[in-house]
């Protein structure tokens, strides 16, 4: 395994070929003080900030991608730890879908967009004008290159002391929204708890350009419509068609 000390010299030689990626000063004071942390090396908040779509010919991986990948496996131990002390008596399994909602994409992007995350990511001019400060993917990516900034510049308990203040610190009132809820999986054990039968879902059209389309899904038991849902993705689109379905199953106003 590679130490800190060999990954920054990677990352400082990186970033002294993206030349034309240099975050501005104020940028960088800026996004230091709205996380509230001061780094020792900047050039680790700079590579965290610099999504790959910003290309670079000289080398054959993207640092952004290794520092995303690394500061997801931080932030996964993190929450895992945290619920461990917040939910004594909760078993295994309650523990491991309350962390799969706080390491979900859907609230990560809240929390990123809390402190306006996407103003300071560096992307391609195409990348730009193609919404990616609004993109989901990109915006938490981003953030969880930049909680493996955080492990890198100083220790594990500098990174969990900012995962706790900006991403975990609200854990009971947002677990508890809406847009949070697994439908899909609710109405499975609603269905397999009843009839033990499990809905089937199905396409039933696609809609727009290949990069806006809309989809439109229904859910059914035993050849009986409960549903149906529209979304941006297939995921989506399912998840308020089961929403659907479950309130016609259960005879629900939700």
């Amino acid at each position: 395994m590679k130490s800190p000390e060999n990954n920054l010299k990677l990352l400082e030689k990186f970033l002294k070929q993206l030349k034309s990626s240099k975050i501005d000063n104020k940028q960088i004071l800026k996004i230091e003080e709205i996380i509230q942390y001061r780094f020792k090396n900047q050039k680790l908040l700079e590579a965290a900030l610099t999504h790959t779509s910003i290309k670079n010919e000289q080398t054959n991986f993207s640092v952004f991608e290794r520092m995303e990948f690394l500061g997801d496996s931080v932030l996964g131990l993190i929450a895992a730890e945290e619920l461990f002390s917040l939910y004594p008596t909760a078993n295994e399994g309650t523990l491991a879908k309350l962390k799969s909602k706080l390491v979900s994409q859907k609230y990560l992007f809240v929390k990123a967009n809390e402190i306006n995350l996407g103003k300071y990511v560096l992307l391609s001019e195409e990348a730009s004008h193609s919404g990616g400060r609004r993109s989901p993917s990109i915006i938490t990516d981003t953030f969880e290159a930049l909680i493996c900034a955080i492990y890198l510049d100083r220790t594990y308990n500098d990174a969990a002391k900012f995962v706790k203040k900006f991403i975990l610190n609200d854990v009971d009132n947002v677990m508890s929204m809406d847009k949070f809820k697994n439908y899909k999986s609710i109405l499975q054990e609603a269905t397999q708890s009843k009839l033990k039968k499990i809905p089937k879902y199905k396409v039933l059209c696609e809609e727009g350009l290949e990069h806006d389309k809309m989809f439109t899904i229904s859910v059914s038991l035993n050849g009986e419509l409960l549903g149906t849902g529209k979304g941006k993705n297939k995921k989506e689109a399912q998840q308020s068609a089961a929403k659907e379905g479950y309130k016609t199953f259960c005879g629900l106003k939700i």
